[in-house]
């Protein structure tokens, strides 16, 4: 697994943990419902995860957009379909998402770089 993947991965990990520790009801909550919205329902999940990759990028979160990618990429998206919706959301947010867009490509660079 590539470095910049294995570092996203255990620093999610090791801080969702801390922060569900905190025993929340309302953050155990968000983090379920953020968790059942992206599994399979009326649409599929590929398409769901590419979805929070485009409101991820126009939002500017790229911890986000790392997350989406490394889940569309498991999902079987490939390198074009991700430019295409990246496409998008750099159109719809404008050409303040270039940088986001740049680390977008090279999370993916690393995603493929670990198959």
């Amino acid at each position: 697994m590539s470095q910049k993947v294995q570092e996203f991965n255990d620093y999610r990990a090791k801080m969702n943990e801390k922060i569900l520790a905190s025993d929340n009801k309302v953050i155990k909550r968000i983090f379920n419902l953020d968790t059942n919205a992206f599994t399979k329902g009326h649409l599929p999940v590929k398409t769901k995860e590419l979805l929070g990759l485009v409101a991820s990028a126009v939002l500017r979160c790229d911890d986000c957009i790392a997350y989406h990618l490394k889940t569309a990429y498991e999902n079987g998206v490939t390198k074009e379909e991700m430019m295409e919706t990246m496409s998008i959301a750099t159109l719809v947010g404008g050409t303040i998402v270039i940088p986001h867009l740049r680390r977008a490509v090279e999370f993916w660079e690393a995603l493929e770089n670990e198959a």
